[in-house]
């Protein structure tokens, strides 16, 4: 595959050069590297909001209204929705034509589906990387929903600008939200369904201990939707653009220094994962497996053995079989 043809497509805004690099991004091929060097000057510019909470929450029929009242003020919008994974094929369970179908021939809209591929958290491993390359592809906004299965989810509150927390008011009491974690990475509280019965007492729950929380910059908000019959998105896109000025408002020079250095660590991390299991696909650890298969070896005697051994400690780090 030519690359540099492939990015020059990309840069000239064609949506299959861009359909195409996200799945090369996906599949985590050795190339990601440096097209991601090449692209990340462009990234900075899109509004990223995350979406998260339990399943049946009403996320995706939320992130499908946000996509219409941003459409309606003129911006571009992507999403990223972030589906568990077949066991059998390791793809997408929710595919992205059972979900937004009427924004598919937008367009001013691009929908991905991503498979978590047994990655906890909440995110598949190669999300802030897809959401880079919808970043600078010149989208106005991008917006990443969580799988919402059970995970932490917290790996959205280093990705996301705004996280939007969506519950309903079956989610049970406020003390599992705590558990949770949610009450910590939550810019925006939603109470979506509110037509339902608890709707309000669990608002009034959640401003109840937003208000122990210590002071800050930002306050904040619980909301009343219905997404289903649309009601109440004016109010929570007003909120997500409200934190969005808030937060660069209270940006520094320190801030972004020290997340230029969280997403290196976790760069280096994921490439290193990724150059080891490349090389230990291939047959330069075979006489390793196959002392281990026979008991004269113990799994700490021989990760020693590899990260003691310079030749094989090169091999392992080049990524190569």
């Amino acid at each position: 595959m030519d690359i540099s043809r492939l990015l020059e497509r990309y840069t000239g805004g064609d949506r299959r050069a861009l359909a195409r690099l996200i799945t090369l991004v996906e599949n985590r091929t050795p190339e990601v590297p440096a097209i991601m060097r090449e692209l990340y000057p462009r990234v900075g510019r899109a509004m990223l909001i995350g979406l998260t909470g339990p399943p049946g929450a009403g996320k995706s029929t939320l992130g499908d209204k946000l996509i219409a009242a941003f459409r309606a003020q003129g911006k571009t919008v992507a999403v990223v929705a972030v589906d568990p994974s077949s066991p059998f094929s390791g793809g997408a369970v929710l595919g992205d034509r059972v979900r937004m179908q009427e924004h598919f021939l937008d367009p001013g809209v691009f929908i991905r589906s991503l498979s978590t591929r047994g990655r906890h958290g909440g995110l598949a491993r190669a999300t802030r990387e897809v959401v880079h390359v919808l970043d600078a592809f010149g989208h106005d906004v991008v917006i990443v929903e969580t799988v919402g299965v059970g995970q932490t989810e917290l790996d959205i509150m280093g990705l996301a600008h705004t996280t939007v927390v969506v519950l309903v008011p079956e989610a049970g009491d406020t003390i599992q939200v705590m558990k949770a974690g949610l009450l910590e990475i939550a810019d925006v509280f939603v109470v979506n369904k509110a037509d339902r019965d608890g709707a309000r007492r669990l608002k009034n729950e959640l401003e109840v201990m937003l208000h122990l929380r210590p002071a800050a910059a930002w306050n904040v908000p619980v909301l009343l939707t219905e997404a289903v019959a649309n009601k109440g998105i004016d109010d929570l896109v007003t909120q997500i653009v409200a934190h969005g000025a808030t937060r660069r408002a209270s940006r520094t020079a320190e801030n972004d220094a020290r997340d230029r250095v969280v997403e290196w660590t976790e760069i280096l991390r994921d490439e290193l994962s990724q150059r080891l299991d490349r090389a230990l696909a291939g047959k330069s650890f075979t006489s390793i497996e196959e002392r281990l298969r026979a008991g004269d070896l113990d799994p700490y005697g021989a990760a020693l053995e590899v990260l003691e051994d310079r030749d094989r400690l090169r091999v392992l780090l080049g990524g190569a079989g």
